[in-house]
């Protein structure tokens, strides 16, 4: 009996192990493909608030981006604001967290204004830029780089801050 609780619990927490570096070149390419968006929110299904927070912060920015996709009003806002919870969930459990503000400043950037969702831009832009050189892993790096050097919020003047090795 015992071997077989643990069994099972093996197999539940393999399932649940999900590998963040594919998860982040989900999101990055979801970001502008609606078939994309479908199997990122299928990869993040099972992700609960319970988990890691990055992981919350990813499956909020992709239930944020199925709304944009769907036909009926009451069904992008009832998304949208499920999304928004969840990324602020992730930042609320850990303020100091890049990428959950990398995953919000994102969505806020994106937004039409009528959702009024861009408040922390201007925070989410001044700690990413203060955290960038210390930012592991690589491929973090790369993506919120990437981000910022096509993003309208950020100045040139804090995109050079990019560009310095």
């Amino acid at each position: 009996m015992k071997f077989l609780i643990a069994f099972i619990s093996l197999l539940s927490f393999t399932m649940l192990s999900i590998d963040l570096d594919t998860i982040r070149i989900a999101y990055k390419e979801a970001a502008h493909d609606k078939t994309k968006v479908a199997a990122l929110n299928k990869q993040l299904a099972p992700v609960n608030k319970e988990d890691d927070i990055v992981l919350v912060a990813y499956k909020g920015a992709a239930i944020t981006l199925q709304a944009k996709y769907e036909k009926s009003i009451k069904e992008k806002k009832r998304l949208f604001i499920e999304g928004v919870s969840y990324i602020e969930f992730a930042i609320e459990k850990s303020p100091n967290a890049v990428e959950p503000r990398f995953i919000r400043i994102g969505i806020q950037e994106n937004t039409p204004r009528l959702l009024k969702y861009k408040s922390n831009i201007k925070e989410d832009k001044l700690f990413l830029l203060k955290q960038y050189k210390t930012i592991k892993p690589k491929i973090l790096k790369k993506h919120i780089g990437e981000y910022i050097l096509q993003s309208k919020a950020f100045s040139d003047e804090e995109k050079a801050v990019i560009l310095v090795p």
